[in-house]
């Protein structure tokens, strides 16, 4: 409260003001907050009494944060009302907490304010305030049509293909539909989608919506502007579509080769379901979470690959985790530049600037603390083999959800720190450091330059 003296000088009140990126971080631990309450009810769980605290946080928070995993079964510990919760979490966690708030002002006021504008900008990592307003309302545009096509398809799939009764039918196709746009990996199954891993109906939709909703939200609104225009595609659209094609032909043929002769995963396949099988499992390690084999069956190279694959992701602003394609690229070609002495970094006929260097290098560097400490955490407090645990830890920090089955069985402290990599992978790394630093820090001054020994 400012002093009578205070006003009597004219000197000027000082307004705390959140930054976007603590608004953002504050929007997504509130939905995580009321969506714990909410399961907590007993109507959202099956039997007597509701879910405890762990379970509920847990999955409010895999659910806001589209992760996927989970310490109690989706499929039976949840009533319908818990399911449609989560799927709303979901939703909502896929939007954006502010790009959602955007959408719900945009409705009511029919515009937006400077603040607002900045805040959507900042979630939907968008470079001009000026568009702001048309991506929160493609966003929603592009969401809703996608996931409708591939709810009609599966429904239809459940209905003919399985005999499901058509109001369940219509519930498998639109949950299956908004889990996998959105790159959650929640499943109404028990088993994920193993008993479905040689159907091409179900699997390739499911597919198809998560390399769409992975390879983010502005290389989507640019391929329906300027498809066959490629020269007018920006060097974001074609990093990710490049990065994107790169690591699906390459997760594909590595985990299929590794698991091709595996009697407990691709061993008892005909060899177009192999391929089937190796692909579906090379695109939910984009961030999705789905799974069609046993996780834990998994040969020890194939977890360590997948770790890489989880750890790159999908585009940026979109829905998928990770480091996101364009920062392992920036790192590539990096490393190119370097190793053919080259001052520049140039990438497809333009040159990158120096500050995305330092982004890419702390992005980078602080995901892979982030990995290490909760790795070594989890190490000390239980007796899990570290490939599964490292596996885990790096399914949660890119917000994939693939498990080898161990979340369950850890401590309230291990689930405690999933609980933290998942809330921290959905905002990013840097995102997160600036949300929780109180101010930027500006040095007024320059000093000289020193170059050490390198290598």
């Amino acid at each position: 409260m400012q002093t009578r003296a205070a006003r009597r000088s004219g000197i000027p009140r000082r307004r705390f003001r959140f930054h976007p990126a603590q608004i953002v971080a504050f929007g997504f631990a509130g939905t995580i907050l009321i969506g714990t309450l909410v399961l907590m009810l007993p109507i959202a769980k099956v039997g007597p009494g509701g879910a405890n605290v762990m379970e509920a946080l847990f999955t409010a928070t895999s659910s806001v944060c589209v992760t996927g995993l989970i310490v109690v079964d989706t499929a039976t510990y949840w009533t319908g009302f818990g399911q449609v919760v989560i799927m709303l979490m979901i939703q909502i966690g896929g939007f954006g907490i502010m790009t959602f708030a955007s959408v719900i002002g945009l409705a009511v006021l029919r515009k937006l304010s400077l603040r607002s504008r900045i805040t959507a900008a900042t979630e939907a990592k968008s470079v001009g305030l000026e568009d702001v307003k048309g991506l929160v309302i493609g966003v929603v545009r592009i969401s809703l049509i996608a996931e409708g096509v591939v709810a009609v398809i599966l429904t239809l799939r459940f209905l003919i293909g399985y005999e499901e009764p058509l109001g369940r039918a219509i519930w498998l196709g639109v949950f299956h539909a908004v889990s996998s746009f959105n790159n959650a990996g929640f499943a109404l199954f028990s088993d994920s989608l193993i008993g479905f891993a040689t159907d091409p109906f179900i699997c390739l939709p499911i597919c198809a919506a998560v390399i769409l909703g992975g390879i983010g939200f502005p290389v989507i609104v640019q391929l329906r502007r300027h498809l066959r225009s490629p020269l007018q595609w920006t060097m974001n659209t074609r990093l990710v579509l490049a990065g994107t094609i790169v690591l699906l032909v390459a997760g594909t043929v590595y985990i299929t080769a590794l698991e091709w002769s595996n009697p407990k995963t691709l061993g008892p396949l005909d060899w177009p379901d192999k391929i089937l099988v190796g692909f579906f499992q090379a695109v939910q390690t984009r961030t999705a979470g789905f799974n069609s084999v046993d996780s834990a069956a998994l040969d020890s190279a194939t977890l360590l690959g997948s770790d890489v694959l989880m750890f790159i992701g999908g585009g940026p602003a979109g829905t998928a985790g990770g480091i996101k394609i364009t920062t392992f690229a920036v790192l590539f070609f990096i490393l190119w530049a370097e190793v053919r002495g080259e001052v520049a970094v140039n990438v497809f006929g333009k040159r990158l600037s120096r500050a995305v260097h330092r982004e890419a290098i702390t992005v980078v560097l602080l995901a892979v603390f982030v990995i290490v400490a909760a790795t070594a955490a989890l190490l000390v407090m239980t007796d899990i083999s570290l490939d599964r645990l490292l596996y885990e830890v790096i399914s949660a920090f890119a917000t994939v959800g693939l498990s080898t089955g161990i979340t369950a069985g850890l401590p309230v402290a291990g689930q405690v720190i999933l609980i933290l990599l998942m809330f921290i992978g959905r905002l990013g790394p840097v995102a997160f450091a600036s949300a929780i630093a109180l101010r930027d820090r500006r040095t007024p001054y320059e000093l000289p330059k020193e170059r050490p020994l390198i290598g």
